[in-house]
């Protein structure tokens, strides 16, 4: 009798963990998108109408068979690449985060060489 409550919880359950389981892509991806109305806010933690179209479309984009990544690229043709967290990496961002680094080491290089001549003195 206990096999067979198992079997028939398990059986009625079954939907609910497969809708559990889109319910986690859409949140990931939810709080990857920025409102653009609210600042600094992600569409999850938003209210305004903006995010809950965001979210329609992206349930409506899911139920669709959509990959995530396809997700992100029509909202960035819509919206541009700010309502993305997660910038896709490009030429354009890799320059923004390099260049803070090569400042650091050229500044460096200069310091030490700086250092080198005036401890030759």
């Amino acid at each position: 009798m206990k096999k067979i409550i198992f079997i028939l919880y398990f059986l009625l359950n079954f939907d609910y963990l497969i809708a559990d389981s889109t319910s986690i892509n859409s949140n990931k991806i939810f709080k990857n998108l920025r409102c653009l109305i609210c600042q600094g806010q992600s569409v999850a933690d938003s209210n305004s109408e903006f995010a809950q179209t965001i979210k329609l479309v992206v349930k409506d984009k899911i139920e669709e068979g959509k990959t995530e990544k396809e997700i992100y690229n029509f909202l960035i043709e819509k919206y541009g690449e700010w309502i993305v967290y997660k910038p896709q990496l490009n030429i354009v961002n890799s320059a923004l985060w390099l260049i803070p680094y090569l400042v650091l080491l050229f500044g460096g290089i200069i310091i030490f060489l700086l250092f080198k001549k005036r401890g030759n003195r």
